[in-house]
């Protein structure tokens, strides 16, 4: 038996006098795409950020392969690096190319050489699409070729884990389809994923387990089937009834 890949155990997360996660369980196991849905304010940004040690947590633990890096003595730069991590916003860097967006963290961090680097980047761009765009500058591309670009800089390196935070929310209706491909060759590669998204239909579509998250309180996980067409939580069936999937 292996470790899963991303464990909370008794997660709790406090701003203020304001509980946003109240002792979350939750485990990804290798190849796995976990979906987090629920109201905004919920708690699925806050979750996904304490796993890439943006926030720390109040109590609990936080596993990566085993690891405790909720651990004050851990080194959270070495431990983002085993992450990738995609938000809303792209944060590309205009002022460098689209391969030398994607390539940054692997020569900096990773130290890859920066041939190599290069090598990997293009390689991985054309097969994702963008082969054509890699001497391009951010500002020569549509937000959905930028949030694609974003998620490549996130698994070049093949991360262990990726973390996708609302990454078509900031998009136009128009260009969420690409990006939501993207994800979907993702999945078909293996990549084990952690995402939040008000996406239902695609959640539906390319999760393997979704699960539910209500005021900080994980209130219900389950295969997509499940959730979407039996939940067995009242607050579940709510929240479903508001929402197109």
């Amino acid at each position: 038996m292996t470790a899963p890949v991303i464990e909370a155990l008794g997660v709790r997360k406090r701003f203020g006098d304001h509980d946003v996660l109240r002792g979350i369980d939750l485990v990804v196991d290798a190849h796995e795409v976990v979906v987090l849905i629920g109201a905004s304010g919920s708690g699925k940004s806050t979750l996904l950020r304490t796993m890439n040690l943006i926030e720390r947590v109040d109590d609990g633990q936080i596993l990566l392969s085993g690891t405790d890096i909720t651990d004050p003595r851990i080194d959270a730069d070495a431990i983002r690096a085993r992450i990738g991590v995609v938000f809303q916003h792209f944060n590309l860097f205009p002022h460098l190319t689209v391969l030398d967006n994607v390539t940054l963290a692997a020569r900096r961090v990773h130290r890859l050489p920066k041939a190599e680097a290069a090598r990997r980047g293009r390689e991985l761009l054309t097969t994702l699409g963008l082969g054509d765009k890699a001497d391009a500058y951010p500002d020569r591309l549509s937000g959905g070729q930028q949030q694609r670009v974003a998620i490549v800089r996130a698994i070049l390196t093949d991360p262990e884990l990726l973390l996708l935070d609302e990454i078509t929310s900031a998009l136009d209706p128009q260009l969420v389809g690409e990006v939501l491909d993207l994800v979907r060759e993702l999945k078909g590669r293996g990549t084990t994923i952690l995402m939040a998204t008000h996406e239902m239909s695609f959640a539906r579509e390319v999760a393997d387990r979704v699960v539910f998250l209500k005021d900080g309180v994980l209130v219900e996980q389950g295969p997509p089937q499940q959730i979407f067409d039996a939940p067995q939580h009242p607050a579940t069936a709510e929240f479903l009834a508001r929402v197109p999937h």
